[in-house]
């Protein structure tokens, strides 16, 4: 009969929607997830548009940092150049060494070129002043008591004016007198700036021994064995907690060895995803 043959059974449609009805859900549900990750994608990606790739902005901006980092390196090498610092010379010597007498004299404006004159005196006590040292481009020593004793000990810019005596005496105690003028040559005029330094000098037969050095001597050796038993402690406490460690190693294997085979694939730690 060909109208029942073409006729649609009836159940058929309902079979087919009941069907298909499960599984719309899962599929609508997993476009919803993904509708909902891509929009958290696209937020995160507006929000944050440097993430993987650089943007404009970075990009634009990295030549000014390249400069305030150029700008700091010439700033940190002018603090890191050298110094003149005035220090003041020593005061007491031990006959038979050499003693330098320091005279620093510092350049307030390095860049100007000037000429240095340095005269040394020295006076005994209860005499007058002898010069026995001068420098006026040329280094140049008078007779006296020192003569074949002094030695120039100054730096090449001039702002070190020392000289050092070799071979100290007893007879070498007194005053110490260092002049210095400096003239400098600007365009318009030629200032003179001068300066003194004045040394008070003791020659000794034997050196003293001195009290600071005694304490710092006492607690370098305090510091040592301070740090030495701190080390100690250290080891120990390390080799025992690497011992602790070994031996719970140890019994976790045995147990683990005393398991009979049908349990050890009980035992198996799940792995978390």
């Amino acid at each position: 009969m060909p109208g029942v043959r073409g006729a649609p059974r009836p159940g058929a449609a309902g079979l087919r929607a009941d069907v298909a009805a499960p599984s719309s859900q899962p599929e609508a549900s997993c476009c919803a997830g993904l509708e909902a990750r891509t929009g958290a994608a696209a937020a995160a990606e507006s929000l944050c548009p440097a993430r993987g790739r650089p943007s404009l902005g970075t990009m634009a901006a990295l030549p000014r940092l390249l400069r305030a980092a150029s700008v700091l390196l010439v700033v940190w090498a002018g603090f890191c150049s050298a110094v003149c610092v005035e220090v003041p010379s020593e005061t007491e010597a031990v006959q038979g060494t050499h003693m330098k007498l320091l005279c620093i004299s510092c350049m307030k404006r390095e860049e100007v070129t000037a000429s240095t004159v340095v005269e040394w005196f020295y006076r005994p006590e209860g005499g007058k002043d002898e010069p026995i040292y001068e420098y006026r481009k040329t280094n140049h020593e008078f007779p006296s008591r020192f003569s074949g004793r002094l030695q120039w000990n100054g730096s090449k810019d001039m702002q070190d004016v020392s000289i050092t005596v070799l071979n100290v005496t007893l007879n070498d105690s007194g005053i110490y007198t260092c002049n210095i003028t400096r003239e400098f040559e600007f365009e318009i005029h030629r200032p003179l700036f001068t300066s003194s330094r004045l040394i008070h000098l003791t020659v000794v037969e034997e050196a003293g021994e001195d009290f600071t050095s005694v304490i710092s001597e006492i607690m370098m050796y305090i510091l040592l064995v301070f740090l030495t038993l701190w080390l100690l402690i250290e080891m120990v406490y390390c080799y025992r907690k690497v011992s602790k460690a070994e031996e719970a190693a140890q019994e976790n294997a045995t147990d683990y060895l005393a398991i009979p085979s049908e349990n050890k694939e009980n035992c198996a730690v799940p792995v978390e995803e």
